[in-house]
């Protein structure tokens, strides 16, 4: 009980520290989230910095942004209103720039140059125009609308229902095989063709399964039970616990798996199926035990030997660890969810954790922090962080009712 107190006023005290230094920072572009500070040097990026500085606006971080305001102002209208507030504020400027953005095309982009045209960088960061073909949809379109049916539902926005159906279109494009994983490359049938069949698009999108449950639209739902069976049935490793990224394949991202785990215990019932719910829990307790390296978890393990196949441990995956492992624990109880829980947790509050400012760093390895970039140069703006701590938190006060810490 004192654990997960302690861990709630963490929590708590975490996403409220970072959602004041998001919202006290200029805005891009008119309304768009400025994120770009080096977690090292605490310096912001400049236009001297080229793909990382404010002439670049990423359009994963806006959407996850924009989900992240949405979930936060509904959770401290109640524990902190005058931050509700500003949260408010600030979503419905980012979802006005946002959605017009989006619906101008139909579709939203990684990355977009100062003129806010769509662009793709290759490996030397030489720029080049981003094609846009109607029926390939991306993780900027997953993110983007999962921020803008969660906005659109908080504000009783007229777009929803444009922003649902844009929603399940992005599902119907998994399903179909018209959903591109690598956006560092020209969206096209080409590189549909030699895509790997990696779970990472069914994981991400399941991530709005239980934002639209509580939202209350149940008639967008039926893809998630679809995409849980599809990554157990062809990507779980019963000998290992693990997910294969592909099936046949040897390498297991982690932090993927535990994502996963941890959107479909968002998702679930009280009445899932039992087995099921061990499954995850095992996915969970052995990704987190075959990844946690030190000083965190590391990006990829071989399913073959256990061995970490890369040195750099990022931030994402302990905070998503910490909701997976608090969600498991509320609903079987054992010892083993809740030791990863609070390992997790220790590993990111003593090692990541920056406190002052209230952010962590982006990437570390065994000799500490270093400058890698493991998807966007912008930092966190609530999203894999705040989220994640926002589920352990509904977990503790689950957990213990009677003793809830109001504030």
């Amino acid at each position: 009980m004192a654990f997960f107190d302690e861990a709630r006023k963490t929590y708590v005290a975490a996403n409220a520290g970072t959602l004041y230094w998001v919202l006290q920072r200029p805005v891009l572009g008119g309304g768009f989230l400025n994120t770009k500070q080096n977690s090292l040097t605490l310096k912001d990026y400049g236009v001297q910095d080229g793909m990382r500085g404010p002439d670049y606006t990423y359009g994963w971080i806006q959407g996850r942004g924009l989900e992240a305001l949405v979930g936060h102002a509904g959770f401290f209208e109640r524990e902190l209103p005058p931050l509700a507030e500003k949260l408010d504020a600030a979503g419905r400027r980012l979802y006005d720039v946002l959605a017009a953005l989006q619906m101008s095309g139909g579709h939203a982009y990684f990355c977009y140059d100062r003129a806010m045209d769509a662009i793709y960088a290759d490996g030397t960061n030489r720029t080049f125009a981003q094609e846009k073909p109607a029926l390939i949809y991306s993780y900027s379109d997953a993110f983007v609308a999962k921020g803008l049916v969660a906005a659109a539902s908080r504000y009783n926005l007229p777009a929803l229902a444009d922003h649902l159906a844009y929603f399940d279109r992005v599902i119907a494009a998994i399903e179909s095989g018209h959903f591109q994983i690598d956006e560092r490359r020209p969206l096209s049938l080409d590189s549909l063709a030699d895509q790997a069949d990696d779970f990472g698009p069914r994981m991400i999108l399941l991530g709005a399964a239980g934002m639209l449950k509580r939202f209350g639209h149940t008639a967008h739902l039926a893809f998630a039970d679809r995409f849980i069976a599809h990554v157990i049935d062809r990507h779980f490793d019963p000998a290992t616990g693990l997910l294969r990224n592909v099936p046949g394949e040897d390498l297991c991202n982690v932090g993927h798996g535990i994502e996963f785990a941890g959107f479909a215990f968002d998702y679930l019932d009280d009445n899932a199926d039992p087995a099921l719910i061990e499954i995850l829990e095992r996915i969970v307790i052995s990704s987190f035990d075959k990844g946690f390296v030190g000083p965190g978890i590391a990006l990829t393990v071989s399913i073959a030997n256990g061995q970490a196949q890369s040195p750099y441990c990022p931030w994402w995956s302990l905070p998503e660890t910490i909701r997976a492992a608090a969600l498991a624990h509320m609903r079987t109880g054992s010892a083993g969810s809740l030791r990863v829980w609070n390992a997790a947790h220790a590993a990111f509050f003593e090692r990541y954790w920056r406190g002052t400012p209230p952010i962590a760093y982006q990437t570390m390895t065994r000799d500490g922090p270093v400058d890698f970039v493991p998807a966007t140069p912008d930092l966190d703006p609530g999203y894999h962080t705040g989220l994640s701590l926002l589920a352990a938190i509904h977990a503790a006060d689950c957990l213990q009712p009677t003793t809830r810490n109001s504030g």
